[in-house]
C-alpha cells in the first residue's frame, strides 16, 4: 500500500517543478503522476485504482490569464526566479524604477546554474509578475515596462 503522505509529497514535487509527468516503481507498486490529467494511478498486481488529487493540484486552463499591458519581459528557461543576488539583499528593481537595456532585472536558478535576465529595452518598470523563490515556466511573463 502507498503511504499517503509520500504520495502528497510527490505531487507536490510535481507541481512545483513544472515537470508535467512523474513515474515512480518500488516493487511491485507503480506511482504516476500526470500534471495534464489530474489523476494518479496505483499499481500492486491488482488493478489500478485512481486518486483525484484536491482541486489546487489541476493546472489553470489555457488562457486563463490575461495578458499583462506595457512591454513584458518573459522567462527564458524554466526554474526559480529571485528578485535579489542573496537572500535578505536588495532586489535587483523596484516597480517604478527606471531601468536600462541590459541591466539586471533577475535571476533565474535552472539545474544549479544562475542566470542574469537583463532587460530588452530602457523603461520604468510597471509590475513584477513573478513571486520571489517561486518556480516559473519558460515564456512565463515576469515584468511589465513602460
Amino acid at each position: 500500500m502507498v503511504d499517503l503522505r509520500k504520495l502528497k509529497t510527490l505531487i507536490d514535487l510535481v507541481q512545483q517543478s513544472g515537470i508535467s509527468e512523474l513515474e515512480i516503481t518500488e516493487g511491485e507498486e507503480r506511482v504516476r503522476i500526470s500534471r495534464g490529467v489530474p489523476t494518479v494511478a496505483l499499481q500492486a498486481g491488482a488493478p489500478a485504482q485512481a486518486v483525484t488529487p484536491a482541486p489546487a493540484a489541476a493546472a489553470p486552463p489555457a488562457g486563463a490569464e490575461a495578458e499583462p499591458e506595457g512591454h513584458v519581459i518573459r522567462s527564458p528557461m524554466v526554474g526559480t526566479f529571485y528578485r535579489a543576488s542573496a537572500p535578505g539583499a536588495k532586489p535587483f528593481v523596484e516597480v517604478g524604477q527606471e531601468v536600462k537595456s541590459g541591466q539586471t532585472l533577475c535571476i533565474i536558478e535552472a539545474m544549479k546554474l544562475l542566470n542574469e535576465i537583463e532587460a530588452d529595452r530602457d523603461g520604468v518598470v510597471k509590475a513584477v509578475l513573478a513571486e520571489n523563490g517561486q518556480p516559473v515556466e519558460y515564456g512565463e511573463p515576469l515584468f511589465t515596462l513602460e
